[in-house]
């Protein structure tokens, strides 16, 4: 993909080159010493991710980043954009398109994909997320651990039955309709501690 792009830009007579790399922390050196005007990053890098890679880019050079990546989930946009990216574009992208999108990163103009445009604009319109009790998160917890509703009872000295009422009063505040998605969606929205709830996901 790295080769396509390089071949792509480099006909365009605009645009010039200065570097290249396959992770993110390499990427953070060559923006520190090259100071290119952009720098192009995927989301998923080995050694340092696009998200830490854009945020101690933009934090520590001038470089404007544009992210352009295949993955268009809330989560990862809005990571992006809070990290400092300029833009973010979906691999999709025609070359004109891609083209056009740098130059407006260059003069410090935001550029979104059309699909991630929606996404956001979906994702203000909705309403504010009803948060969850204490005892709906502990029972959240729980199913994230992998427990049973009994185990869940058990755990937390509540009846089978109780607990089957949080957990329904946990889909319908988080909009999903089984245990596995309620459990991502909630780490999603940062409701749930990664460490202690990773292995469901």
């Amino acid at each position: 993909m790295r080769a396509g792009l390089t071949a792509l830009l480099a006909a365009e007579a605009s645009i010039d080159i200065v570097g290249e790399t396959e992770d993110g922390r390499a990427a953070l050196e060559l923006a520190k010493r090259l100071k290119p005007d952009v720098a192009l990053l995927d989301l998923r890098m080995p050694v340092m991710d696009g998200v830490a890679a854009t945020r101690e880019i933009t934090g520590r050079t001038t470089t404007r980043v544009l992210i352009l990546t295949t993955y268009d989930t809330d989560s990862d946009i809005e990571r992006a954009i809070e990290a400092g990216a300029m833009g973010y574009l979906l691999k999709d992208t025609t070359r004109d398109q891609l083209v056009e999108a740098i130059h407006s990163a260059a003069r410090g103009r935001t550029v979104l994909a059309p699909r991630v445009a929606d996404l956001l604009v979906a994702r203000m319109r909705r309403p504010e997320p009803i948060p969850l009790t204490a005892r709906e998160t502990d029972v959240l917890q729980a199913v994230a651990a992998g427990l049973s509703n009994p185990e869940i009872g058990r755990f937390l000295s509540i009846a089978e039955a109780t607990v089957k009422t949080h957990l329904l009063r946990i889909f319908a505040k988080l909009d999903v309709s089984d245990r596995t998605r309620a459990v991502v969606v909630a780490l999603d929205r940062g409701l749930l501690p990664r460490s202690r709830s990773e292995g469901p996901r």
